[in-house]
């Protein structure tokens, strides 16, 4: 009897214990690369997952060379408003926490940077490289701010920050502990989970004592979608895939019923154009493309003797220079994507437009249009009231403008309801 109680009570303790062991204590993802809309989501999903399943504490491992300012700001507002303690660890050794980067390190309620990592130059750049000097100064003001407020909120030194926007200083993470900019640093994933332990923290539900000894961790990756629209938003990527869509629909409207081309392309435009709202898209320089594929068609049409060639190969190299204008290196576009994509561009266009030209002016080989230009044998004398002549094998009803007579030669000119028009070959070879 005693056992069968035992193992009742047994039972209904698992019951009621194993939804909080499901629960991860520990979450740790990993936010590299460019600060933007992608990054923001996959942060922000995370943040709401570890509060929901009231995680002891999540890990932000970050290496980032700056980014987007309004994704920046959604994954520190996201920080803040956490109800979970958030500790963003610049790592691994090599990595940055630039630009953006600094203001997300410094909303963390934990920050702590790796051996060999920096920290720093946080002055706002316009995507656009066009921001006047008074634009310019708004946006430095604004952004030292922004940043001197949440330094300020974390208890961290203030007026780094604000140099570290004004005069786009940067510090080690030696430097930056000695100057109160993070607050520790760890040589790795252990050692910084040991080193947080205990610490107590201010989340925006109270005081929270950071538990991270005998519990669970769980790593959250990407998911494909998220990795995905990671890789699209790269400037070259994006480039790649708006001439793969001007391909594939074009192609399809050379050839139609292909169906291939033409949904491979307007999936690679639609993924371009996810790409190109997230970037500083110069649209003079994606007129400029445009101009340079019209060209291209155009160079079939016009006997330019190659001028249109050119002008569609310069035009698409300077628009393709023109079409990302940034200051920011991870913005531009690269040379060694450009030149490549021209070359191949004006090959495609200039081999597929010959080939869709030559195939249309072919005389047609099948069907009665097949038969007008063929020679053949009069089986009657044919007059303009008809007769019969042999041509391909077949014997068809014909007429003639003059009286041809049978066993005449005949080449055949047109066809009207079934009824071949012919002149005599014999005839018109004496004549010459």
């Amino acid at each position: 009897m005693k056992k069968k109680v035992f193992f009742a009570f047994f039972i209904v303790s698992a019951v009621f214990l194993l939804p909080s062991l499901s629960n991860a204590d520990i979450i740790i993802i990993k936010a590299n690369g460019v600060v933007n809309p992608v990054m923001a989501e996959y942060v922000s999903r995370n943040i709401d997952e570890a509060v929901k399943e009231k995680a002891g504490v999540l890990v932000i491992e970050l290496d980032t060379p700056g980014g987007l300012d309004a994704s920046m700001r959604i994954i520190v507002k996201k920080i803040i408003a956490s109800e979970t303690p958030v500790v963003v660890y610049v790592s691994p050794s090599g990595s940055r926490a630039a630009s953006a980067g600094v203001f997300i390190t410094l909303s963390a309620h934990v920050a702590a940077m790796a051996p060999g990592t920096n920290i720093g130059a946080a002055h706002p750049v316009g995507l656009d490289g066009k921001m006047d000097k008074t634009m310019s100064e708004k946006a430095e003001n604004d952004a030292a701010a922004y940043i001197k407020s949440i330094a300020e909120k974390r208890g961290r030194d203030a007026k780094w920050a604000e140099d570290a926007v004004r005069k786009s200083i940067s510090a080690t993470e030696s430097e930056a502990l000695k100057k109160n900019v993070i607050d520790l640093v760890a040589p790795d994933m252990t050692s910084l989970l040991k080193y947080i332990h205990g610490r107590a923290v201010e989340t925006s539900a109270g005081r929270r004592v950071i538990n991270t000894k005998d519990v669970r961790v769980k790593y959250n990756e990407m998911n494909l979608r998220h990795k995905l629209l990671s890789l699209i938003s790269d400037p070259n990527v994006a480039y790649m895939l708006l001439m793969l869509g001007f391909y594939g629909i074009f192609f399809e409207l050379t050839n139609p019923g292909a169906v291939f081309p033409g949904v491979f392309g307007a999936i690679s435009l639609i993924l371009a154009f996810y790409s190109l709202q997230t970037l500083p898209v110069n649209y003079a320089g994606l007129l400029l493309i445009i101009l340079g594929i019209i060209f291209f068609i155009l160079e079939i049409k016009i006997v330019s003797y190659g001028l249109l060639t050119l002008g569609g190969i310069i035009s698409m190299f300077i628009g393709s220079l023109m079409l990302f204008e940034s200051p920011l290196p991870f913005l531009k576009l690269s040379i060694k994507v450009i030149l490549p994509a021209v070359v191949l561009t004006a090959l495609f266009f200039s081999l597929t437009i010959r080939l869709a030209v030559t195939a249309y002016r072919r005389k047609p080989v099948t069907g009665m249009e097949g038969l007008i230009g063929l020679e053949g044998t009069a089986r009657t004398d044919v007059n303009a009231e008809g007769g019969t002549v042999f041509v391909h094998g077949e014997i068809w009803k014909a007429w003639s403008d003059e009286l041809i007579k049978t066993g005449v030669n005949v080449k055949v000119v047109s066809i009207e309801n079934l009824k071949l028009k012919v002149y005599p070959v014999r005839k018109a070879g004496s004549d010459g």
